[in-house]
């Protein structure tokens, strides 16, 4: 059985307007994703998010600005709460800050964002620069992002979430770069997250930094769990497998974000997309019964042989 992207959006659309035809006690509205507890202290968070790398960075286009606003809207409205950039995403913070402003500034979001600069003298002002995008008067969680000059960074972050200014603060890296230079750094410092890649695809992560993090009580959020959704146009044309139904998945996006999110020691997988529907389909990923280990491993394992 194949199901790809626009065969499950035409599909919502034919139920959307099945039941506009039934009485409104029978029209029930889409389950709310599935939370973890942030390690550090227990709020919870939504195990899908909104990444923003590449598709809100679409300068002052009223047509595109509008269009992410209305993915941000979609997000929000079916219970997402993080949203993550960086200063390197180009227009993405703007983005998002128009955004929110158009929604009114709603009171769910986690505003996650990295500082990125190799001076470490100039991050105060390029994060006060990232919150005026957003339009915030505090970010929730700031990031060092790929690690860049991290040691004089996390100082600065450790003073600013004790004044206040932040109330997580943790490490990213990307494309499996300086792994060994991670796990020192969640063997030895005090952080709330780490940000990685992860998919079904690259799983080098599994063998130290994921069970490292959930002994160490860091919070892990999973950057790229469709290689930029290089994973779903690789497998778009090959069939789902007979067993599908047991993952809980009614497309190969959702089988992809569904592996990701199964793991025990993701807190939260950002996917980033410019689409209401494709939206809709990844919160869709985090509702009801997740795989467990031994159905993880059959799913890897049926990629692995496609």
């Amino acid at each position: 059985m194949t199901i790809d992207r626009r065969g499950l959006i035409r599909g919502a659309l034919a139920a959307s307007a099945a039941g506009l035809m039934l009485p409104t006690s029978a029209a029930t509205a889409a389950p709310r994703p599935i939370t973890r507890a942030i390690p550090s202290t227990g709020e919870s968070m939504p195990i899908v998010g909104l990444g923003s790398w590449i598709t809100f960075n679409v300068g002052n286009d009223p047509k595109l600005l509008d269009e992410c606003a209305d993915v941000i809207k979609a997000f929000i409205d079916g219970g997402g709460r993080m949203i993550d950039s960086s200063p390197m995403y180009g227009s993405a913070q703007s983005t998002i800050g128009y955004g929110l402003k158009k929604l009114g500034h709603p009171g769910t979001t986690f505003s996650a964002d990295k500082v990125w600069i190799s001076d470490p003298a100039a991050g105060p002002q390029q994060m006060t620069t990232s919150r005026n995008n957003w339009g915030v008067e505090r970010l929730d969680l700031m990031q060092v992002h790929n690690l860049l000059s991290w040691e004089a960074h996390l100082e600065t972050l450790r003073q600013m979430k004790s004044d206040g200014q932040l109330r997580y603060i943790g490490i990213t890296t990307s494309h499996g770069r300086r792994h060994r230079d991670l796990v020192r750094i969640i063997e030895r410092e005090d952080i709330d997250f780490v940000q990685v890649t992860y998919n079904i695809a690259d799983r080098d992560v599994e063998a130290r930094i994921l069970p490292l993090a959930k002994e160490r009580g860091v919070g892990v959020i999973v950057n790229r769990p469709y290689r930029r959704g290089g994973l779903i146009q690789q497998f778009r044309n090959k069939a789902l497998p007979s067993w599908v139904d047991e993952t809980g998945a009614k497309s190969w996006a959702q089988f992809l974000l569904r592996f990701v999110i199964s793991h025990p020691a993701v807190t939260c997988a950002i996917p980033a997309t410019t689409k209401v529907a494709h939206l809709r389909e990844n919160l869709a990923a985090a509702s009801g019964p997740l795989p467990d280990a031994r159905l993880r491993e059959r799913m890897a394992a049926y990629v692995r042989d496609l």
